[in-house]
């Protein structure tokens, strides 16, 4: 709780599609990102949702664990945060770009968005402290994510779900690495926020 402002974060199930929607892809459109291009590859999607999107991540949702986590802001839904396993999430597993620095069974951040209207309200460090306690439920010895560093340049608002380095640490995650991937022509770090075992 902050002030008179309640915050909560909640395991992308099913009975919150809609919330989720309702951030990354308010009008519906099919061919919107539904968060999935990290998550599932194509022949995935056709046997999830017979080639529909939304079909193919509503499917995700009833999966353990669920794909992502949504915060709500006194009581309404506000950010998404794409989150799982990194050895589950198969464009990253296998990325030649973003290769693991070390044999820990991560958790990776891949997704973050605010819902329009809401950014610049501090959404984003509930959104990604919600995220690790997710990761921390089901075990995660640590959850990683790959922002960029923009200095004291801004990037353009449509990489923003990449992240940046600021965001990460104010919510203690530390720089453990580069990779070779780019955002916006900015180098992708590799930040890492150790949980207790």
């Amino acid at each position: 709780m902050t002030g008179d402002t309640t915050w909560d974060t909640h395991p992308l199930t099913p009975d919150r599609f809609d919330d989720f929607a309702d951030v990354i892809n308010p009008n519906r459109r099919a061919t919107h990102c539904w968060c999935l291009s990290h998550r599932l590859r194509a022949r995935d999607i056709t046997e999830l949702g017979d080639g529909d999107r939304e079909r193919a991540m509503r499917t995700l949702t009833a999966r353990r664990p669920p794909p992502g986590v949504v915060t709500y802001r006194d009581g309404v839904q506000v950010g998404w945060a794409h989150i799982g396993p990194r050895a589950e999430i198969p464009r990253l597993a296998g990325s030649r770009l973003m290769r693991p620095v070390d044999d820990l069974p991560v958790w990776s951040i891949v997704c973050v968005v605010v819902r329009g209207g809401h950014r610049r309200q501090g959404v984003t460090r509930h959104l990604i402290d919600g995220a690790v306690a997710h990761a921390a439920e089901h075990g995660a010895p640590a959850v990683e994510a790959h922002p960029v560093d923009p200095g004291d340049d801004r990037i353009d608002l449509t990489m923003a779900f990449v992240g940046t380095r600021a965001m990460f640490e104010r919510s203690g995650f530390e720089v453990v690495g580069t990779t070779d991937a780019v955002a916006s022509k900015l180098p992708r770090l590799v930040m890492r926020r150790a949980l207790p075992t």
